[in-house]
């Protein structure tokens, strides 16, 4: 089969062409079943509040009615042997012949995992040493594929790592100035997130332009409730915004980003706060919901939108005020980042949109870009306000670097990583290490 852009193939030779794509969370598995010589998804679906009194499978075929399952699933074995169960009675279940692999998210594979990896004994130990790094995310991500590997012990397990798209960042970048033996004892070093959607559009991008990867340096702006910037040099990243955790880099929904390491000690030593408090201030009630008490970008518009109507100031002013506040901080830290990735990068192509805020909101986009003209970054209004689920251009012609709004695609560049290192085919890594 010969490798397309997107990541499918072209014609098919008998044998397995599909993927599971498995997003175990704390409390949730997320699924798609993707057949990689077209893209399509003949299956898709969620399991939610695992291990809760009340939970629910929502199953979706493509050929079919959407289904409901609505019982306890206790642990992540019920639910995802409820999976296997629908997937099945589509005739498309774990023991299908039609089933390559089945493709795991892993949020963190340290430094040891550069590349999708078929899983064994061995991976398995090394993201579980891995777990003090990513505590809510590792466990979850490897009981997934426990009970997928106890499910269907012959059929591949690929391990699939946020992290490593970012392991090409220099040195130099990825080291914290602090004490050199304390750091490497602990593993403390800028690691990156949101890697496989940063991977699909920068690449994404470079087509939207007509042009190989290899010849494209983009800018990349994930922006989700967690969101993530990154500076791609001919297809491999250099720089990313978020560090040892996603706490680290941009305004998110509920996570701070950047702040001065002495806020910890601060709020230490003058609040009382343990490091518990800190970190559930940090991580969970500081952003945007910490600025105005909303992490929705749309709400948080529609509030600002409401206090600058006319007459609206003796009705909503203060709320207005910490909406706009809230906005304001989000782009500038935007604005900020894409300067220093300039410099960084030198030569920029094209700045790219992406995740649910990046995708949708065109005042977001606007705010972000505007002033930055000097740097060649412009934003056309009528094709910034134009909705499509198309990747597209919204600078104009004239513009010496393109602004892009790119949809991101994480399944299908977790299911094209795992599908060229099952079929072996050349290029494709055949380890971790």
């Amino acid at each position: 089969m010969t490798p397309q852009r997107d990541g499918t193939t072209a014609g098919r030779d008998g044998g397995a062409s599909r993927v599971l794509v498995l997003n175990s969370g704390s409390s949730s598995v997320k699924y798609q079943l993707i057949d990689m010589t077209d893209g399509s998804r003949p299956a898709a679906g969620l399991v939610e509040r695992i291990g809760e009194r009340t939970s629910s499978l929502h199953h979706t075929p493509a050929d079919g009615e959407p289904r409901t399952v609505e019982r306890p699933f206790t642990d992540h074995g019920e639910a995802l042997t409820a999976v296997a169960d629908e997937l099945a009675a589509d005739g498309t279940g774990l023991d299908s012949p039609q089933l390559a692999a089945i493709g795991h998210r892993v949020v963190h594979g340290g430094r040891r995992f550069t590349d999708p990896t078929v899983v064994d004994e061995e991976v398995l130990a090394e993201i579980e040493r891995l777990v003090p790094l990513a505590p809510l995310h590792n466990p979850a991500n490897l009981t997934g594929i426990r009970t997928a590997r106890a499910l269907n012990p012959g059929l591949p397990q690929v391990a699939v790592f946020d992290t490593a798209f970012h392991t090409t960042v220099p040195e130099y970048a990825a080291r914290y100035a602090v004490d050199v033996e304390t750091a490497d004892r602990h593993q403390v070093r800028r690691y990156g997130f949101h890697g496989t959607s940063h991977a699909y559009v920068s690449r994404r991008t470079a087509r939207l332009l007509g042009r190989e990867p290899e010849d494209v340096n983009v800018i990349v702006l994930h922006l989700g409730n967690g969101a993530s910037a990154s500076a791609v040099a001919g297809g491999r990243c250099v720089e990313t915004s978020m560090g040892l955790t996603p706490l680290e880099g941009l305004v998110m929904g509920t996570r701070s980003g950047d702040l001065d390491p002495a806020v910890i000690l601060h709020l230490h030593r003058v609040a009382g706060m343990d490091i518990d408090a800190i970190d559930e201030l940090l991580n969970k009630r500081s952003g945007l919901v910490g600025l105005c008490g909303d992490n929705d970008m749309r709400e948080i518009r529609r509030r600002i939108d409401a206090g600058e109507a006319p007459g609206a100031v003796d009705r909503g002013g203060e709320d207005a005020a910490r909406a706009r506040l809230a906005f304001d901080a989000y782009t500038h830290r935007l604005r900020k980042y894409i300067g220093a990735y300039c410099a960084v990068l030198g030569r920029v192509d094209a700045v790219a949109f992406t995740a649910g805020v990046g995708e949708n909101s065109a005042e977001v986009r606007a705010a972000a870009i505007g002033g930055l003209e000097q740097l060649g970054l412009e934003i056309d209004p009528a094709l910034n306000a134009a909705r499509s689920r198309e990747p597209r251009v919204v600078s104009p012609e004239y513009a010496r670097t393109a602004v892009a709004v790119v949809p991101t695609d994480e399944e299908l560049e977790i299911a094209a990583q795992t599908y060229r290192l099952v079929a072996g085919e050349p290029g494709t890594a055949t380890g971790g290490t």
